[in-house]
């Protein structure tokens, strides 16, 4: 991985690890991070992006609750899927989201207003 940029913005309002777990995120689903691709240790990130080692280990955590990478022990953590899950996921969540919608009786452009209203960062 150490091909692939990652970067972090210290002077951003986003947390450290809220911008790392985005990135691998947006590395995955654009196929630059290809499923089984091995990640950096936490402690080896940690130094090259000049974080504490727990910041790392939080952004492992929370996309290994997501299903995009695997831990594997001393093995590693590794990417998990291409982004099948991401997208699997995304699919439920928009399916309860639409069906919620519905039952409020609110209309389609007013609830695509909303999500993009919350998609904004």
């Amino acid at each position: 991985m150490s091909h692939v940029d990652l970067r972090i913005d210290h002077d951003s309002s986003v947390p450290p690890y809220e911008q790392l777990r985005r990135r691998v995120v947006e590395l995955v689903l654009s196929g630059e991070l290809a499923a089984g691709t091995r990640l950096p240790t936490v402690r080896a990130l940690a130094e090259q992006l000049d974080l504490a080692s727990n910041t790392v280990a939080r952004s492992y955590r929370e996309l290994e609750a997501d299903g995009v990478i695997e831990t594997r022990g001393r093995n590693g953590s590794v990417v998990r899927s291409s982004g099948d899950a991401i997208h699997r996921e995304l699919q439920h969540a928009a399916a309860r989201y639409a069906e919620l919608a519905r039952r409020l009786g609110v209309d389609q452009d007013e609830a695509l207003r909303v999500v993009s209203a919350a998609i904004v960062v």
